[in-house]
Parts: C-alpha cells; sequence; structure tokens
C-alpha cells in the first residue's frame, strides 16, 4: 500500500511536488558543478611543452613544504612557488654518468633585451630536445650567440642587455623563431652564467640511449641524484616547467573542495527545508491516514517511497546544468590567465552520480524526520495539528539552535581581539553558525519577527493587520520562507562586502602612500640597475627607485595551524632616500633609513600574523623556495595598497627568473627621456592599473556570492510559492466572508514585505558580524559596504518576495467567486 499511496499522490497531486523537485535540482546543481571543478583540480595534468623532447627531465619541487606543530597537531601544507625552484648544476654531470643515458643537458631560461624588446635565453645545448635548427650559421662560441629573430644576420654584432648590464656580442647563427617570438642561445656555460643564477640550473634533460625506455632511465636517474630533485617523465614533465599548473590545482581544489563544500551543505540544508515543508504541508493527508488504521511504518515508508520516486530523477536533471555551470567557470578562469590553456575540464560519473547520491539521501533523510511527528501521534490529535500550528517548540532543535547563537556570538568576541588571518579564518566560521542557529530557531525567530515587524501592521488597515496575525499564528510556515533569503543575504553580502572592503583600503592606501610624481612601467624585459640610475640623472629628476615585484611566502597563523602565505614584494634598486620620497609605507615601528642586504620591512598585519616584531627574524621563503631569515627593521602601515614586503633588489636578483626592476617610480619632472624606458604613467593613471590586479579576486568572490546567493534566492521563491499555493482554501475562504480580491492580494503583500524585511534584517545582521572582526583583522578597519550594491541587494529581494507571492496568489484566486 505506500508505494501505491506514493505513486497516486505524485500522479494526481503533482504541483505538491514541484517545489521539492526544483529544490533536489538546484542541489544537485551546486553539487555537481562544485564536484567537477575539484575532479579537475586532483586530476590536472597537462602535456609538456618545452620538454616535449626530453624523455627524462629532473628538475627541483616546485612546491614549498611547509611542517607546523608536532604530534598530534604535526601538520604539513604545500603551496606553490611565485618563481622557479632550481637545482644544484653539479647533478648534471652525475645524471649523464648513468647507464643508459646518451645526454644530459643542463636547461636555463631567463629574459634579456634588444633595445625596448624582450629576448628569451638558453644555452644552446638545449635544442638537443627543443629540436630547433640552424638556418645560417653555426653554434655560439664564448662571446656569441645564436638568434631568432626578425633582420638578424650571421656575423653581425648587437648588444644584449642581461641584468647585469649591456653586452656585445656576435651573432653566430640564425634560427627560424617558434610562433615568431625573440629567442637567443649562448653557449651552455655563458647561459648558466649570465642567467643571474650561478651554478644553479632550471632543469636536466636525460636523454636516453637507443633501446633504453624512459621508465628505466627515470629509475637510474633518481638512484644517481639520491633523491635530491624529482625526475619526471610522460605528462608529469610539466610540473618541471614552473608553478602555473600547481597554482591551476590549488585554485580548482579551493573552489571544488572549500567553497563547494560550504556551497553543498548550503544546497542540502535548503533542499531539506523544502522537502520538510512539503511533507508538512501535507499534514492533514497524514493524519487522515492515520484516523484509516494506517500504521506509522507504513507513513514512512510512503514519504520514503515518494522521495525516491521524486530525487533521482530531480539529480539526474540537475546534473546538466550542473556540467554548464562547471563548463563556464572553467572557461572564465582560463580567460583570465588562472588556468593554463592547455588543462582540460575532466567530467567524469563520480561527481555526477555524488551529485545525483546527495539528492537522494537529503530527501530521505529529510523527509524521515519530518515524518516522524505525524506518524507517530495518536490519530485525533493529528487530525487537530493539521488544522492549528502547535506553538511548543522542539527539545532537541531549540537546544541546539541556542548552542549555536551562542557559538556564533563567542566567535564574533574572539575574532575581534585577534588579528591578520587568525581573525579571518575565526570569521568565517561565524556566518556558518549564526546560519545554523537561524535555521534550527526558525519558529522562534518567526514569530519574534512578526511581533516586532507587525507592530507597524496593526495600524496599517485590515488586510496589513491579518497580515500580522497570520505571521504571529503560522510561525513555521513563516520560517520556511524567511531562512532562505537570510541565506542569500548573509552569503552575499559577506562575499561581496569583503573585496569592496579591501578594494578601498588597498585604495586609499595607494592614494596616501604613492607620493612619486611618475612611474615608469618598464618595457620588454624590465629596466636594469643602470636605468634606474639614468633615470635619476634626466633632467628634472630629483630622485629614482626601481623596483623589482614578485612574492616572497611568509609563515603566518597560530600553534599547529600555521602555513605559507603568498606576500606582495618589492626589491629595491636604490638608496633608502630615495624610496621615502616617492613613497610613503607609514610606517609604525623601526625605520627605512637603513634598509640594507639581509634586512626586511614587513606590512604591520603581516607581521601581526606572522608573529614577529622590529629587530627579530622573519622566517620566509624566497620565489624560489630558498629558506631565508632577515632581520626585521621596519613595519608600516600601507602594504595593502604598495608591498606588504620590502628588502633590497640584491637579496632577491638570485632567487627570480628576471632581475629587471618592472617599475621606476621619480619624483620631479618628466623628461621625454624617461619614455624610452617604457610607459610613463602619473600617480592616477598607476593607482588605476594596479586596481586592475585584483579583478581576477573580484570576479572571484563575485561568482561564489551569485552561486550562493542565486542558489538561495531561487529556495527562496521556491518555499514563497509553495507556501501561497498551499493557502488556496485559506484564500478561498476569505473571498466566502466578503474580503475582496484587491483586499486579499494587499494582504498577501503585507505578508511578502514582512518575510522579506525579516530576511534582510537578520542576513545583514549576519553579515555584519562576519564582515566587522574579519576586515578589521585583514586591514584595521571597518567594513566597507556600497550603497548602491547593499541596497541593489534589498531591492532584488523585495522584488523576488512581491513577485513570489503575488503571482501564485492570484493563481489561486483565479475562480473563487464568493
Amino acid at each position: 500500500m505506500p508505494n501505491g499511496l506514493a505513486r497516486a499522490a505524485i500522479r494526481f497531486k503533482p504541483a505538491a511536488f514541484v517545489g521539492t523537485f526544483v529544490a533536489l535540482m538546484m542541489a544537485a546543481l551546486i553539487v555537481s558543478a562544485c564536484g567537477i571543478l575539484l575532479e579537475t583540480g586532483l586530476r590536472a595534468s597537462v602535456p609538456p611543452d618545452r620538454y616535449a623532447g626530453a624523455p627524462v627531465v629532473a628538475a627541483a619541487d616546485q612546491r614549498a613544504h611547509f611542517v607546523a606543530g608536532s604530534g598530534d597537531s604535526r601538520s604539513e601544507s604545500n603551496t606553490p612557488l611565485p618563481d622557479r625552484a632550481r637545482i644544484d648544476a653539479a647533478l648534471v654531470a652525475e645524471a649523464g654518468a648513468v647507464p643508459g643515458a646518451r645526454a644530459a643537458v643542463p636547461d636555463v631560461t631567463f629574459p634579456v633585451r634588444s633595445g625596448a624588446t624582450s629576448v628569451t635565453a638558453h644555452g644552446w645545448g638545449s635544442t638537443a630536445f627543443t629540436g630547433e635548427k640552424l638556418t645560417a650559421g653555426r653554434a655560439p662560441h664564448p662571446g656569441e650567440v645564436v638568434l631568432a629573430a626578425p633582420g638578424a644576420s650571421v656575423g653581425e654584432r648587437t648588444t644584449l642587455t642581461t641584468a647585469d648590464g649591456p653586452r656585445e656580442v656576435r651573432i653566430s647563427g640564425t634560427v627560424r623563431g617558434h610562433q615568431g617570438a625573440p629567442t637567443a642561445w649562448f653557449t651552455d656555460s655563458e647561459a648558466l652564467r649570465l642567467s643571474g643564477h650561478p651554478g644553479r640550473v632550471d632543469a636536466i634533460a636525460v636523454l636516453p640511449e637507443k633501446g633504453v625506455t624512459a621508465a628505466a632511465l627515470k629509475a637510474r636517474v633518481a638512484h644517481a641524484v639520491g633523491g635530491k630533485v624529482q625526475v619526471h617523465t610522460g605528462d608529469d614533465r610539466s610540473a618541471a616547467e614552473g608553478s602555473e599548473l600547481a597554482y591551476a590545482q590549488e585554485m580548482l581544489t579551493a573552489l571544488g573542495g572549500s567553497f563547494g563544500g560550504i556551497a553543498a551543505l548550503v544546497a542540502m540544508f535548503t533542499a531539506a527545508g523544502t522537502v520538510a515543508l512539503s511533507v508538512g504541508q501535507r499534514a492533514r493527508e497524514y493524519a487522515l491516514l492515520r484516523a484509516i488504521g494506517t500504521k506509522p511504518r507504513q507513513i514512512r515508508r510512503t514519504i520514503a517511497t515518494e522521495s525516491l520516486l521524486v530525487a533521482p530523477l530531480a539529480g539526474a536533471v540537475g546534473v546538466l546544468p550542473g556540467i554548464a555551470l562547471a563548463s563556464w567557470w572553467f572557461g572564465q578562469l582560463k580567460d583570465k590567465g588562472a588556468v593554463p590553456e592547455a588543462l582540460d575540464l575532466s567530467v567524469s560519473f563520480v561527481p555526477l552520480v555524488s551529485a545525483v547520491g546527495v539528492a537522494v539521501v537529503t530527501a530521505l533523510a529529510s523527509g524521515y524526520l519530518a515524518a516522524r511527528r505525524p506518524s507517530r501521534i495518536r490519530p485525533g490529535q493529528a487530525l487537530s495539528e493539521s488544522s492549528v500550528e502547535r506553538l511548543r517548540f522542539g527539545w532537541i532543535r531549540t537546544p541546539l539552535g541556542i548552542a549555536a547563537a551562542v557559538g556564533g556570538c563567542v566567535l564574533a568576541g574572539i575574532a575581534s581581539s585577534l588579528t591578520g588571518d587568525d581573525a579571518a579564518n575565526v570569521a568565517l566560521g561565524i556566518v556558518m553558525l549564526f546560519m545554523l542557529a537561524v535555521a534550527l530557531l526558525g519558529p522562534l525567530v518567526a514569530r519574534g519577527c512578526a511581533a516586532l515587524f507587525g507592530l507597524p501592521l496593526r495600524g496599517a488597515g485590515a488586510s496589513a493587520s491579518l497580515a500580522a496575525a497570520n505571521s504571529r499564528t503560522n510561525a513555521r510556515r513563516l520560517a520556511s520562507a524567511i531562512t532562505p533569503i537570510v541565506l542569500a543575504m548573509a552569503f552575499s553580502s559577506t562575499l561581496v562586502f569583503m573585496h569592496t572592503s579591501e578594494d578601498r583600503v588597498a585604495a586609499d592606501q595607494q592614494r596616501e602612500g604613492i607620493t612619486a610624481d611618475h612611474i615608469v612601467a618598464a618595457s620588454g624585459a624590465g629596466a636594469t640597475a643602470d636605468g634606474v640610475t639614468r633615470a635619476g640623472r634626466s633632467p628634472g629628476v630629483t630622485s629614482a627607485v626601481g623596483l623589482l615585484k614578485t612574492s616572497v611566502l611568509v609563515p603566518v597563523g597560530s600553534g599547529g595551524d600555521r602555513w605559507l602565505e603568498s606576500a606582495s614584494t618589492q626589491g629595491v634598486t636604490g638608496s633608502p632616500r630615495d624610496l621615502a620620497k616617492v613613497q610613503d609605507l607609514g610606517v609604525r615601528t623601526g625605520t627605512l633609513a637603513s634598509l640594507g642586504r639581509g634586512e626586511i620591512a614587513v606590512d604591520a598585519k603581516l607581521a601581526d600574523s606572522a608573529h614577529v616584531t622590529t629587530g627579530e627574524r622573519l622566517a620566509l621563503r624566497m620565489p624560489d623556495g630558498t629558506k631565508a631569515a632577515p632581520k626585521v627593521v621596519a613595519t608600516y602601515d600601507r602594504g595593502l595598497g604598495l608591498s606588504q614586503v620590502t628588502l633590497p633588489a640584491a637579496d632577491l636578483k638570485q632567487h627570480v627568473t628576471s632581475s629587471f626592476s618592472s617599475e621606476i617610480w621619480t619624483k620631479g619632472e618628466a623628461p621625454e627621456s624617461l619614455t624610452a624606458l617604457g610607459t610613463l604613467l602619473d600617480r592616477d593613471g598607476y593607482t588605476t592599473a594596479q586596481s586592475t590586479d585584483r579583478e581576477v579576486n573580484a570576479w572571484a568572490n563575485t561568482v561564489m556570492a551569485a552561486v550562493l546567493g542565486g542558489f538561495a534566492a531561487i529556495a527562496a521563491v521556491n518555499t514563497l510559492v509553495m507556501t501561497v499555493l498551499d493557502r488556496r482554501r485559506e484564500l478561498g475562504t476569505l473571498r466566502l466572508i466578503g474580503s475582496t480580491r484587491r483586499q486579499v492580494m494587499v494582504m498577501v503583500r503585507w505578508e511578502a514585505l514582512l518575510v522579506a524585511g525579516a530576511g534582510i534584517v537578520i542576513g545583514s545582521a549576519i553579515a555584519l558580524a562576519t564582515l566587522v572582526p574579519m576586515m578589521n583583522g585583514l586591514t584595521g578597519q571597518s567594513p566597507y559596504i556600497p550603497p548602491l550594491v547593499y541596497g541593489s541587494f534589498v531591492a532584488a529581494t523585495l522584488a523576488l518576495g512581491l513577485a513570489a507571492t503575488a503571482l501564485p496568489a492570484r493563481a489561486a484566486l483565479k475562480g473563487s467567486n464568493p
């Protein structure tokens, strides 16, 4: 009988299950999209490019490994390096001496300049695996170069500028450029010396003798180098070409795992509420079944069968737009350069089956929980409760909800006393706890909102007064409508206003900290130290400083929960006195006047997160992963808008691929000679250009807010439509006792405004409780909430609430003539 009842209910009353179907379908959409991104991050691999012709490649690990804590609290994290890690050149001989190795070729890649043109330089030996062939001339000797550049002729002399300065060389040969890119090849020994990393190479390409397999050669090379480097074959060779793939893996797993986990919980939670609402709306049917002798077990089986009939189909339908969402999201990441072009989206059955499984489990669990009471109570009591909502609150939900609310308040207090990333990490739990509290205490919260917001409605006419009375006496129905609106406002506001707050602080710091009159974005590979000196000697220029922009990894966090965080870094070419003339970093402690080799200045918030003070040494990782411990001589306040770490360029040059200065900051007039060094910007132009660097982060936050907020908004509309359509009898009764159609519609609109207003206020309060400690820890300032953006959120919520109630109410009133 239960199976027949379930099939009959779906067949003859399909409208009762539409809301459940939509909620489960949206849950499957979110879970499948995030699962596909997570799987892509875990399985990410791309074919090698530069090392495609080298069967075996030995290279350094392009991730920094960091161990925190000890014993049970010990944790290890891996972070992609900002620049390429290199290996000892002495390993070339060891790799080349293994049996079966025909040759071991050291490979280096570094930028040089030919006039204003950037040229990529290598050692000539690398052509053994890259395949370039001479079109004229011969291989280079010391003091010579082979060029792949338009107009190059054998025998001519040309000037190539390395990071150490200009160097005149003879062109010994020419090569047809790969895709037209200017390239230069020196002798292997000269390339190693000019690269700026003496004694270190990017990788070692090991070429096998005839008949030796790549797997056998890999094992021999790995044994010879003794675990000092990583040895790669197949598609794994792409890992030796840099950190781009590692960064893509980290981003995709973060989106699919961390954000996906939160999104999946929200989706499951919202879908469960919709299923429970659907079961609750049919309480009268279950009461009648109990009255005619149906057993509790049969009621539960009926609800479980309904779930099994609806959930799999809803999940299967939901994974199709889920695949489309993941494809769009992945394509946008490619367009913004966050994911390599060669990386493909991985779509397998695992995330799709998981999404359908989540929909089924959610429907079964929520249906079972919602059916416990109507299947247990006495038939007479069931009929009574199906007509009038019971006032008593649950003994399990209420204590749990109070505990969640108290936990959110405690976390908010803790976060307000912390700084840096500690505050941000604690603050992330605040929104989850408060949302859990709202869900568990939904009827209680709804009754309080009805009492509070209903006060002004009592004097606004009969329809408004009736709307207030309806809200007070149907708290559970009101709670089911308020909860998704709170979700939409809380998550969307937190994600969007977190970025607007950081962006506002960064813009303020740039405006106050940039005292340079002009900034030269160096053309080509960058500017040399000699170029910075020439800029400072230009007519009208009083000071000039070259800045090498990169990142370092700084350990942050507390106790066993510590990790390496990427910090924006500027290496200074010039005196600290000249730096002070073009940048006002807002020094808080110490002084920059004596910044020298082995010393560093750090943003004050970063110093707090790293738990270091002026005079102490900061253990960090250079861009290539080299460990260093410079002495902190100053902390400053404007790191978010300028750079979080400041140190002499001489300490950085051996740890980056390009040791050219990427920018030259000048004080004074802007003579014509500066334009020869690159693009000349004034202060305002540079501030605008720097703001675009945060575009990817802003876009990511906006998309996450749209995904979560959009899902919650759809859930809210779905719930409102379900509640209004379930009130056909009530609305018809109002018409029978003399209420006009207009009066009923006005009452429905007032109820919608009450629901939307309560959701907006509670959601905004949760977002504010999260943002205040988070922004105080990250920036030291209060969150910035653009009025127009917040106003658009409020307007959209009100419009959705009114539309989601007015349209189904009109449909319910059709034909209801008194």
